[in-house]
């Protein structure tokens, strides 16, 4: 699926669900991601079959360091969530890459908007053309999280 030309040499993305490591997902979200500390492992295999998934893999051993997952219905909307990059992989473009990949994948769908949340990573976002929302007052939420 490499479909993001700054992929770094060396790794593969791909969207094959049968390729994402759930317990390693697990570990780095519920352990490591601000927004999802303490989720279940029931909690996130739900998340998973319920999304389109997305893994970043080393080549050579073909082991998993990033992950993100969209919720769409493939026509009109798409949320872009969960997205993360193991510690030992930042800072060489990975999820640049892997988010540029995932909105390759939503184009030919064509839907309308895509959105995500972030409390921290604007900058990355932006490079990809998300930008903050025009009329914030015209969304709204239910729920706390």
């Amino acid at each position: 699926m490499n479909e993001s030309a700054d992929l770094p040499d060396g790794y593969e993305i791909s969207a094959d669900p049968a390729r994402i490591d759930a317990a390693r997902v697990h570990h780095w979200l519920s352990t490591d991601a601000y927004w999802a500390l303490g989720r279940s492992r029931d909690k996130q295999d739900a998340a998973i079959a319920g999304s389109v998934n997305f893994g970043v893999y080393e080549e050579s051993s073909g082991e998993q360091v990033a992950y993100a997952r969209v919720v769409t219905d493939r026509a009109t909307f798409a949320w872009l969530c969960d997205v993360y990059v193991a510690p030992d992989a930042r800072g060489k473009g990975l999820g640049v890459a892997l988010v540029g990949a995932v909105c390759a994948h939503l184009e030919p769908y064509g839907v309308r908007r895509t959105l995500l949340a972030t409390a921290d990573a604007h900058g990355v976002y932006e490079k990809l053309g998300f930008k903050a929302l025009e009329t914030p007052e015209n969304w709204m939420a239910r729920g706390t999280q």
